[in-house]
């Protein structure tokens, strides 16, 4: 995969820690961005399919809970006396 040199403005004190830690663990300042950047970016996905497996499990629309509500006095019905 072919690299691209970026430019990205940073405050000194920030960057002085991101050196710090790139230098605790022994790897370059611009892997650890790399790192940070995947990790940023799987949790960003992850919290998209969260959303949207919440958003399909929302109220169901006055249509559903009637049908909903038919089905359940239904099953009750069926199952009632057999316990």
């Amino acid at each position: 995969m072919a690299s691209v040199k970026t430019a990205i403005s940073l405050q000194k004190s920030f960057l002085d820690q991101v050196d710090e830690l790139a230098h605790e663990l022994d790897i370059s300042r611009s892997r650890l961005f790399v790192l940070a950047t995947e990790e940023f970016i799987k949790r960003r996905k992850a919290q998209e399919l969260t959303k949207a497996i919440n958003d399909a499990y929302v109220e169901p629309d006055p249509e559903e809970q009637f049908v909903l509500k038919k089905m359940q006095r239904k099953y009750k019905k069926l199952v009632e006396g057999q316990w």
